[in-house]
């Protein structure tokens, strides 16, 4: 005797996991593998009350926001200076909302995305 089965339709799902953003004292970098940036890199408005507002897959700021870098400071540029370790605090003295001697040299979005240079009506 054969008894048949009754067709069983198979469901599939699909999840995609991003883990944490890393835990870094002055941000992180916004391309992978996401190494932590030193001091100075971000401007003072890519951190809200001291707490960095994220880049690339882990930013959380509006998307209108465009922040100040200094991509001197970027690995992939050749910077090749001592970079923090994750999970390593802030020094005291570097004030990441206030940094008087921070120099920007590139505007990004949040997702690390450089913004056209304003247009100069001055000339």
């Amino acid at each position: 005797m054969l008894a048949a089965a009754p067709n069983a339709m198979a469901h599939g799902q699909i999840a995609i996991e991003i883990g944490s953003a890393p835990d870094c004292p002055y941000g992180y970098y916004e391309a992978p593998p996401n190494a932590c940036a030193p001091y100075g890199y971000y401007g003072p408005e890519w951190f809200t009350g001291g707490v960095f507002v994220g880049a690339g897959k882990w930013f959380h700021g509006s998307s209108d926001f465009h922040g100040q870098v200094d991509s001197r400071l970027n690995v992939d540029n050749g910077y090749k200076g001592k970079l923090p370790e994750r999970g390593e605090k802030a020094e005291p003295s570097n004030h990441l909302d206030k940094n008087d001697n921070f120099k920007g040299n590139e505007t990004r979005d949040g997702r690390g995305n450089k913004s056209p240079e304003p247009k100069d009506d001055k000339k």
